[in-house]
């Protein structure tokens, strides 16, 4: 049987103040609405659609190519968002999924088994419900004998009502053509004046339809985001089983704690990640890695064997054994192949280097390609920029560059070429040459004595 998702992701989300549509704040570097997205995937629906209103066109920004959706121009409700999308599946026949895209904490696991047990139990509408420790605020599920009696809302609930833990997530799997069928029933009447997917419940029940109930087996899961509050708990709770799920594939965390690793993020076993480092974005890393305290990566590739010292690494590739750092800065498009070292306070930006090339101290590398086996002295800055324009610099296979050189692009240094230190290099040097471009010493006999700062023994 065919099988749908409606994802609701319309509301402003008033309780964030925030200029951002809800669904769109990150959890672990990714939007709630994507996370929502994710799960859904896990059951293989025919369709998924998501219904957008208050920042629409941001929303639709953020979702997968192959995701429908129907505008609510008003937000009148759940039951009125789900009516909004008949137009695209009302006269399907198969199971609807329909889920708040504010609960990014739902796992596809989940969802799979809610759809086994709503088929198994031959239901028309199944809830998917929570145990809660603390019902405040939720709608509480009523049974009778086992079965689903009725949802009741805090605001209407009696003190019996209100001591039961079992609470509507609001998620739910409806029979396609039921469920459409009861959204054109139902109306206003109520505190709010909002149409209510709840009452679509009660509709299938006074149709003596079979309403089944779907226990998670983790409230955690069922949290929906409504305030930054709730925003830092979803972090937490999505961290704790990002950095789990990386130790159980072989991944040593010094302090899972205190290590910051976005959804997207995949690490190979044997890779050691000291505390306090954030990795976030699409990262990629190898085995046997090291990342030290301090350490902060963003959609970065390192391979196999490479070593990240207390640095920054920003959407740069690192081929196997390459080393970076302390306190080192690699810009967008960098590429370090090979056994490279970056060390100490040392940017590269928009720069290939070479197998083998060591630039250890104090140097800047922006718009160059490198060959192999070169080496910067300390000091060492490439001139890229004239405040205008930018040029690149290239340096080939071995070339020598000493210490404190600055090297005005647009340049090319040729294969076993030397710059010397101090000097600045303005025209291209050639294969096997050796570069002066700095002024001659002059020493002035016995003139320090006529300074002011000379002092006589």
């Amino acid at each position: 049987m065919n099988q749908y998702a409606i994802i609701l992701a319309a509301g402003k989300g008033t309780r964030m103040k925030s200029d951002l549509p809800k669904v769109l704040h990150q959890v672990t570097g990714k939007p709630m609405v994507n996370h929502v997205v994710s799960a859904t995937r896990a059951i293989n629906p025919e369709k998924t659609i998501v219904i957008v209103g208050h920042g629409a066109t941001e929303v639709l920004g953020v979702l997968p190519e192959y995701i429908g959706y129907v505008k609510q121009e008003e937000q009148l409700g759940t039951g009125h968002a789900v009516k909004i999308a008949e137009s695209l599946l009302k006269d399907l026949k198969g199971t609807t999924l329909v889920i708040a895209g504010d609960t990014p904490l739902i796992r596809p696991e989940s969802l799979v088994d809610l759809f086994e047990y709503h088929q198994s139990e031959n239901a028309t509408a199944t809830i998917l419900t929570a145990i809660a420790e603390d019902p405040t605020g939720y709608g509480r599920i009523i049974r009778e004998e086992g079965h689903v009696a009725k949802i009741v809302e805090q605001k209407d609930a009696n003190d019996f009502e209100k001591s039961v833990q079992e609470i509507n997530t609001g998620t739910y799997v409806f029979d396609n053509q039921a469920l459409f069928d009861a959204l054109s029933n139902i109306t206003t009447d109520n505190a709010q004046g909002e149409y209510y997917l709840t009452d679509v419940i009660e509709i299938l029940k006074r149709n003596d339809e079979k309403i089944g109930a779907f226990v998670l087996d983790d409230f955690e899961e069922s949290i929906g985001v409504n305030d930054r509050i709730a925003l830092s708990q979803a972090e937490k709770i999505m961290r704790h089983r990002i950095n789990r799920q990386h130790m159980v594939n072989g991944v040593t965390l010094i302090d899972p704690e205190t290590t910051y690793i976005d959804s997207d993020v995949e690490i190979g076993y044997d890779t050691i990640i000291e505390p306090n480092v954030v990795i976030t974005g699409k990262t990629v890393i190898g085995r046997d890695v090291r990342i030290t305290s301090g350490s902060r990566i963003e959609d970065a590739t390192l391979a196999h064997h490479t070593e990240i010292r207390n640095s920054t690494v920003e959407y740069s590739v690192l081929k196997e054994g390459a080393n970076v750092g302390p306190y080192a800065h690699l810009r967008p498009s960098t590429v370090l192949h090979e056994d490279v070292h970056v060390g100490n306070f040392v940017e590269v930006k928009a720069s290939s280097l070479g197998v083998g090339t060591k630039a250890g101290h104090l140097t800047y590398i922006g718009n160059a390609t490198v060959g192999d086996g070169v080496n910067f002295g300390a000091g060492t800055i490439t001139v890229n920029y004239d405040g205008k324009n930018k040029f690149n610099t290239e340096i080939e296979d071995y070339a020598f560059i000493g210490s404190n050189s600055t090297l005005i692009a647009p340049l090319s240094i040729g294969k076993n070429a030397i710059t010397t230190a101090g000097s600045v290099i303005t025209t291209d040097v050639l294969q096997d040459d050796v570069a002066f471009g700095r002024a001659r010493q002059t020493n002035k006999s016995g003139r320090a004595k006529n300074l002011p700062s000379y002092h006589e023994d």
